[in-house]
């Protein structure tokens, strides 16, 4: 759709040619973006609430920056995952607003503050080496517009250091969960709170842990009802369905 399209469209709406809902069912449709190695969804936040997400790793520093200009040119936020310091000092260079999580790996450009609800999203780590995960979790639902409560090292192996933190947890509206080695504090947490949690396991672990495999399939298989559980390692993935879940009206 090009800019005619669009000033047809408005013009067809003030003259009574066409009513404002087929308008924005028209709007939902725009096209993407071709930029030959990439084609951005530009128009995704008007369908769905959320912008497209860019995920660097994979991608050069050049192309990501690329992706990045051509969102900001249309006033979206960016959220770039799976980043690292030299695609931020890149993108930084065209986009000096642009902010770095360094332990995340997010590359965020803020052009408007998102909706957000009074409720909260706690994020729970079974150890300190799954902070990573966490943070990539935790700064994801931030930059989507949710207050998030972390709570780093309450993992089985002293149960204490969990049981202390409950009120915070049950005052949340969800709660993302993140473990590696057994992956059993998602079970443990699903069986004291009655809010959805998100389960997320890591690749913390020694080789009987496959990489996560075992916290997977643990969690998988957990026998705590309202536990649903994401990819491995997938911070941003429990992030992001954690705001859909909060910010449900």
């Amino acid at each position: 759709m090009t800019r005619n399209d669009i000033e047809k469209l408005l013009n067809d709406v003030r003259n009574g040619a066409k009513s404002v809902p087929d308008a924005m069912d028209a709007l939902k449709n725009f096209p993407y973006t071709d930029l030959g190695f990439a084609r951005i969804d530009t128009h995704r936040e008007m369908r769905t609430g959320y912008p497209e997400i860019v995920y660097c790793a994979g991608k050069t520093p050049e192309q990501v920056v690329t992706i990045f200009v051509c969102m900001s040119e249309r006033e979206n936020n960016i959220i770039g995952t799976r980043a690292d310091e030299n695609m931020f000092q890149e993108v930084k260079k065209v986009i000096p607003e642009a902010v770095y999580y360094k332990v995340a790996r997010i590359i965020s450009v803020q052009k408007k503050a998102p909706s957000k609800p009074a409720t909260s999203i706690a994020v729970v780590t079974a150890g300190t080496s799954d902070i990573p995960v966490a943070e990539e979790a935790a700064v994801t639902a931030e930059l989507l517009g949710n207050d998030v409560i972390r709570i780093f090292d309450a993992g089985v192996a002293g149960i204490h250091r969990l049981v202390d933190k409950m009120p915070e947890i049950r005052k949340c509206r969800v709660v993302i969960v993140i473990a590696g080695m057994e992956g059993a504090l998602a079970s443990v947490v699903g069986g004291l709170v009655n809010i959805p949690v998100i389960a997320v396991p890591t690749s913390v672990g020694y080789g009987a842990n496959f990489g996560g495999i075992s916290a997977l399939l643990a969690m998988l298989t957990s026998c705590s009802a309202g536990v649903t559980v994401v990819n491995i390692d997938n911070g941003f993935g429990a992030g992001f369905s954690a705001s859909m879940i909060n910010q449900m009206k």
